[in-house]
């Protein structure tokens, strides 16, 4: 098996004090191939983020899916090719999106926001420090942020033409503006593999990246699941923006059972890109 290769390192007694963490979750972690939610999945993700609250640490969640929702939630065979349609049942699933959180979390005893994202967004300077207000008066009140791209306005991850790539660069930069300690992103694959695990038995699993190099950017290939925008390699640009600003990056399978507790408790699962410079 691939996992038989890895070289595990010492506990990974870092990630272990990280207050302020962002979790990333794909769309195909949360939902099945028809589209309708994966309910045993997202239950145990949200689990994981109460249990950490539980535990004092600060989350933020973002979350794409909208899109893959709103298919599953209209019963269409496929994703319509025509912008505005797919802005349309963006909207039709992130109302199905929010609501689900929303049921999730409350049995945990958590309240969620939604908080909505275009890039024109960030990179204005009065906007974006408004919305990091935002987000630090939700946390100060222990509400968990849910954040996704704008679909309904934005077209820059429907037509996936490298800004935010299924929410991996989205994902960092939220994490970079609000000074977060480390970035999880939870995807449909184990962490980064010497070559694609999916056509090769000799794949092997990197445990530990300390430089992203281009032979890292090489193995890790290109497209995504056919429910997402984003594949391995917008993961690892995301890490890129991360790891340059001083946050660890842990990337690893959303289907595993108690993966976030697992990362911040220091166990060696997925793949960790080391921070140039970590913060703090």
């Amino acid at each position: 098996m691939a996992d038989e290769c890895v070289i595990k390192p010492e506990i990974r007694s870092r990630l272990t004090r990280a207050r302020r963490v962002v979790v990333k979750v794909g769309t195909s972690t949360i939902t099945h191939d028809n589209g309708r939610f994966n309910l045993g999945n997202m239950d145990r993700i949200c689990r994981s983020v109460a249990e950490q609250m539980n535990r004092g640490r600060e989350i933020i969640l973002v979350s794409s899916g909208a899109i893959g929702v709103g298919v599953g939630r209209l019963r269409l065979q496929q994703k319509p090719q025509l912008i505005r349609e797919k802005q349309a049942i963006a909207a039709v699933g992130q109302c199905e999106l929010m609501n689900m959180y929303s049921r999730f979390f409350s049995d945990y005893h958590y309240a969620v926001a939604q908080i909505l994202l275009t890039r024109d967004d960030i990179d204005d300077e009065v906007t974006r420090v408004n919305i990091c207000n935002t987000f630090e008066a939700l946390l100060e009140r222990e509400i968990v942020p849910i954040v996704n791209e704008n679909d309904t306005v934005s077209t820059r991850e429907i037509y996936h033409n490298g800004t935010f790539g299924d929410n991996d660069a989205l994902s960092a930069i939220v994490a970079v503006h609000l000074q977060a300690d480390l970035l999880i992103i939870l995807s449909d694959i184990d962490g980064l593999y010497t070559v694609d695990p999916r056509i090769s038995q000799d794949a092997c699993l990197i445990a530990t990246v300390s430089e992203i190099t281009d032979e890292i950017e090489q193995a890790a290939g290109g497209a995504g699941s056919l429910r997402g925008t984003g594949g391995m390699h917008s993961k690892i640009l995301a890490a890129k923006i991360a790891t340059a600003a001083g946050l660890d990056t842990v990337i690893a399978n959303g289907s595993t059972v108690r993966m976030v507790d697992q990362i911040l408790e220091g166990d060696v699962v997925g793949t960790w890109f080391q921070a140039d410079q970590p913060a703090g």
